[in-house]
């Protein structure tokens, strides 16, 4: 029996992957490199799959604080300006309405989550928070997962989790949730498993997801 929704973050309710990588991307053409979105991937959902500094030249890597302040910013700019993925906020009226328990497990930290929770007004669909903060391990360890299942009170076969990327689905599928990936524009070309349902978007709501996941 399906009780709870377990949802990723980034890139799965607000899209801040790829403004992230656009701005790496912009960083690396300053300094007349190119950033492949192959290895970009490896990073996401996860710390420490990809370094994107280690590309650069050392005499960038000397200002490195300076750049690094200036990228921080222009993402937060441009993550301020972004709507939720289209049909996200439909679906969690919809799963609350029907009695689901909520939550959130994310490898980014709490800060950022409650931060732009609050701004699209969602922190009180979540019953849980599972950040990075709480667990020693991220994604695609399934700390995350498995502590979100016990916040909820819920056996990890009675949730069901929503993700964009393979690390994140990796950490979901280990700690015995089943998944359903929604990719974005930048995760949907990694290499998700034949047997893991995809759908292209959050449009069909509830029924959908379920149905994808078997329940």
């Amino acid at each position: 029996m399906l009780r709870a929704l377990v949802f990723d973050f980034d890139g799965t309710i607000l899209d801040t992957e790829t403004a992230e990588f656009r701005r790496w991307q912009e960083l690396y053409r300053r300094h007349e490199l190119t950033l492949e979105l192959e290895l970009w991937q490896q990073g996401i959902g996860t710390w420490g799959g990809f370094d994107p500094w280690s590309a650069l030249p050392d005499w960038a890597l000397a200002d490195r604080e300076r750049l690094a302040e200036e990228l921080a910013a222009a993402v937060i700019d441009d993550v301020g300006k972004l709507d939720l993925r289209p049909g996200i906020g439909e679906l969690l009226v919809e799963a609350r309405d029907a009695g689901y328990l909520l939550a959130l497990a994310t490898s980014s930290d709490r800060a950022w989550v409650r931060r732009w929770l609050a701004r699209h007004d969602l922190l009180s669909f979540f019953s849980a928070i599972a950040t990075r903060d709480d667990v020693a391990r991220v994604k695609p360890n399934p700390e995350l997962y498995s502590l979100a299942a016990r916040l909820l009170d819920v056996r990890p076969e009675e949730a069901l989790a929503i993700e964009d990327s393979l690390n994140g689905a990796t950490a979901a599928v280990a700690a015995g949730m089943s998944v359903v990936v929604v990719p974005n524009e930048i995760t949907a070309g990694q290499p998700f498993p034949p047997d893991w349902p995809l759908l292209k978007g959050f449009d069909g709501g509830l029924s959908a997801l379920k149905a994808a996941a078997g329940f």
